[in-house]
């Protein structure tokens, strides 16, 4: 049974709904991603379940509870933001133990879960220490710590990684799963950054424009897409769109412009009513007329634009069907105006809405 769900939701800023017929539920000890671009409803999502906005229609629940009104300080969440908000006055003992005491939780057990806490953090020794004299990633882990230490019923984070450079925020978002697995947390976590979310998420929602395109398993999601937006999203850039379409066995018969394609058929494989082929460049096969032989699923073509990559050369060709973007490892590379056949390989050639 679902711990947190959002049924029919409706959000409006100056009669513009943001959110319209939203739905949503997270199973309990769950960590689900909010993914997708600037504008689509993701902050809005989870600055509703926080309460810092109230829905204009439907209903939010946690554990069979109507919450829908419950104001923002009757609901014991952990809220993790951007900008850490830390006070810079506190010293990390006593930024973590703030929420304990507003509480009124006795000294003696606010000092046990407070140095519990920061142990669980990986920040034992540094009690005494100020924001200023911490790096960002230690700020950041402070910022959890005090979340975390009320024993919150949920745990929300709002693009926490994002004012960290690269490798800060690699090592930051594998500190996030290990912590969230290790208390069993139920967490809903918003980012605008495809890997971040892949990394850490038992699902992940892809948001477009106040709706859910696809939710799925991280891996389901990257092999898989539904819709052309959630394809895009994740890396796919090469479409075909299709005449005509027809079951043939485990097999999919398309036609695109009097060219012949086949695709696999199976449950879970993109939207398999779909016209629209998609595939990433990586597996697009690339050679020369020796190389391919011309057949289903193969298109001659020019390289119109040659690009290294360092391990490999990123082409883009010229074919009937428009131009196709293909990755491939070689010694010697393509030139332009060089005639090849891109194949399209049926077991990665996925239907989308």
């Amino acid at each position: 049974m679902a711990m947190l769900t959002l049924e029919n939701i409706a959000v409006a800023y100056d009669q513009q709904y943001i959110l319209k017929d939203f739905n949503l539920s997270v199973e309990k000890g769950s960590l689900i991603s909010l993914l997708g671009p600037s504008g689509c409803g993701k902050t809005t999502t989870l600055r509703l379940i926080a309460g810092f906005l109230e829905a204009k229609e439907g209903k939010f629940a946690l554990n069979g509870k109507d919450y829908t009104r419950v104001p923002v300080n009757k609901r014991n969440f952990g809220f993790v933001f951007q900008s850490y908000a830390l006070f810079p006055h506190l010293s990390v003992y006593d930024n973590v133990a703030f929420g304990l005491r507003l509480r009124k939780v006795n000294g003696a057990d606010i000092d046990r879960r407070v140095r519990s806490m920061l142990d669980t953090v990986n920040l034992s020794g540094f009690e005494k220490r100020y924001p200023k004299e911490l790096s960002g990633g230690q700020r950041q882990r402070v910022a959890i710590a005090r979340a975390l230490v009320i024993e919150p019923d949920l745990l929300l984070f709002d693009e926490p990684l994002s004012n960290l450079d690269a490798n800060l925020r690699v090592n930051m978002r594998v500190e996030i799963r290990r912590i969230q697995q290790e208390l069993g947390i139920t967490t809903v976590y918003v980012s605008h950054d495809q890997e971040e979310c892949f990394s850490i998420s038992d699902q992940v929602a892809i948001m477009n424009k106040g709706i859910i395109e696809q939710l799925d398993r991280p891996s389901v999601i990257f092999k898989y897409p539904k819709t052309e937006f959630v394809a895009r999203f994740i890396g796919f850039n090469n479409f075909i769109s299709f005449d005509r379409r027809q079951e043939n066995g485990e097999e999919i018969e398309l036609q695109a412009g009097g060219h012949s394609f086949r695709a696999v058929q199976g449950a879970g494989r993109g939207a398999q009513k779909g016209l629209k082929g998609a595939m990433r460049p990586d597996d697009l096969k690339l050679g020369t007329p020796e190389e391919l032989t011309a057949g289903p699923n193969v298109l001659t073509g020019r390289v119109k634009v040659s690009t290294f990559l360092g391990r490999s050369y990123q082409y883009v060709v010229e074919t009937e069907l428009g131009d196709f973007t293909a990755n491939k490892e070689m010694e010697q590379p393509y030139v332009s105006g060089q005639e090849v056949r891109v194949h399209f390989p049926l077991e990665k050639l996925i239907l989308v809405e």
